[in-house]
């Protein structure tokens, strides 16, 4: 999948014939802005914690510029009806957490064989063979893989056969993105979505347990729970703020207001870079220290 999820949620919107001709023209404007932001994320020259937060302001700006000044106070209804099926919101974190991993954000990070950004990731495998006649030929795999918008993880490639010559004919062979980390990014968490992501989050880690599940939310719907009741490792919430009232959802003041009042704070982000940054630097298992310990795990 693209590095660049956002900007091609853009391209694909202003290619979308039912896009008002003046929501394409925005768009085309917003581009614009796109690439001053991504100009200045690649200009900062800061480390670690002072970096997150540089990236976080710059991040707190483009989405003002984007989501109210163009989408709420110059768009269509159709634009801001559409906007989360387009996902032209959301994708905006995603492309974001793609900048974030980044060897001046995490101590003795190297990318260059890593999987990173949206990416379909192994759910399970299954071996279902039609009849006991045809258990010898070959092999019926599937494998299950989700769409996540956010991954860490690394390429497996896999091949199986029910000879050990490996022929063609009875050879299944194929490539998967096995996830060790997955962040979803929700603009609004409600308790549907919450109940979702945690069936998902268990399936995830049926597959990798070492796996680690997180949501990244920029306004609660719901009234919070433990997360320790499921298998979510944690919801971070990115400004702090529940979810405007119908009433005011759609009126572009209280959307500037409420974006003003409740920036996405960079103390949270950081919180969540220090939970990637623990998952690199620790063993995950080792059987060989199970004696010292007193215990396997």
């Amino acid at each position: 999948m693209s590095l660049t999820p956002h900007r091609d949620k853009i391209l694909a919107a202003i290619k979308n014939p039912k896009c008002p001709d003046d929501d394409k023209m925005l768009l085309q404007e917003a581009l614009s802005i796109y690439d001053e932001w991504k100009k200045k994320l690649h200009s900062l020259t800061s480390k670690g914690q002072k970096r997150v937060r540089e990236m976080v302001e710059l991040l707190n700006w483009y989405k003002d510029l984007f989501e109210v000044e163009l989408i709420m106070k110059q768009g269509s209804s159709f634009i801001k009806r559409q906007k989360g099926q387009l996902k032209l919101d959301n994708s905006i974190l995603e492309e974001f957490l793609i900048e974030l991993v980044n060897p001046d954000v995490f101590d003795g990070l190297d990318t260059s064989k890593l999987e990173i950004g949206p990416k379909n990731a192994f759910m399970s495998l299954s071996f279902i063979p039609r009849s006991f006649k045809e258990l010898p030929q070959k092999p019926r795999i599937f494998v299950k893989t989700k769409a996540h918008d956010f991954v860490i993880g690394t390429k497996i490639y896999y091949k199986f056969s029910t000879t050990d010559s490996f022929d063609k004919p009875k050879t299944v062979d194929g490539d998967m993105v096995l996830a060790v980390l997955v962040a979803e990014c929700k603009v609004n968490l409600d308790k549907t979505m919450f109940q979702e992501a945690a069936g998902t989050a268990a399936r995830l880690k049926q597959g990798c347990p070492v796996a680690k599940y997180f949501l990244l939310v920029e306004y609660l719907d719901m009234v919070p729970e433990d997360c320790r009741l499921t298998a979510i490792d944690n919801v971070f919430l990115l400004r702090h703020a529940r979810r405007l009232p119908f009433e005011k959802r759609n009126d572009p003041l209280e959307v500037e207001k409420q974006h003003k009042n409740h920036p996405i704070d960079h103390k949270v982000v950081w919180m969540f870079v220090q939970e990637i940054q623990k998952l690199m630097s620790a063993i995950w298992y080792d059987p060989d220290e199970a004696l010292r310990r007193g215990s396997f795990v």
